[in-house]
């Protein structure tokens, strides 16, 4: 999986790099058919924010996250976004399952 990380007001460190690899590599085992991650981190004075989006199964699936350090940031975008993967996987599991049902019309009712 590719991640592709941007920064606003922000120097992408080794470590900040590091950190958003380690923590999105379980839900790159978890969902194998994901190709790249698109991190931005934004710094703000009080608060640190992080966006991430990828596209999964054909929909766009992206999460927000702010704190105020940004390894608890990346901590919350990370299980946020596993969260909203498992729920668009059910989704998609759902509609297989679902049967097709033929509408019955009243042109055949006995009366």
């Amino acid at each position: 999986m590719k991640i592709i990380i941007s920064g606003h007001h922000v120097e992408i460190t080794e470590g900040i790099n590091l950190a958003i690899e380690n923590k999105f590599a379980k839900v790159a085992k978890h969902f194998p058919s994901l190709m790249t991650l698109d991190v931005i981190i934004t710094v703000e004075p009080s608060e640190q924010k992080l966006e991430v989006s990828t596209i999964y199964e054909g929909a766009t699936v992206s999460v927000h996250a702010a704190e105020k350090e940004l390894y608890a940031a990346i901590a919350s975008a990370a299980s946020k976004l596993e969260a909203a993967l498992k729920h668009r996987k059910g989704v998609l599991s759902a509609k297989q399952k679902k049967k097709f049902e033929v509408p019955q019309s009243d042109a055949f009712a006995s009366g």
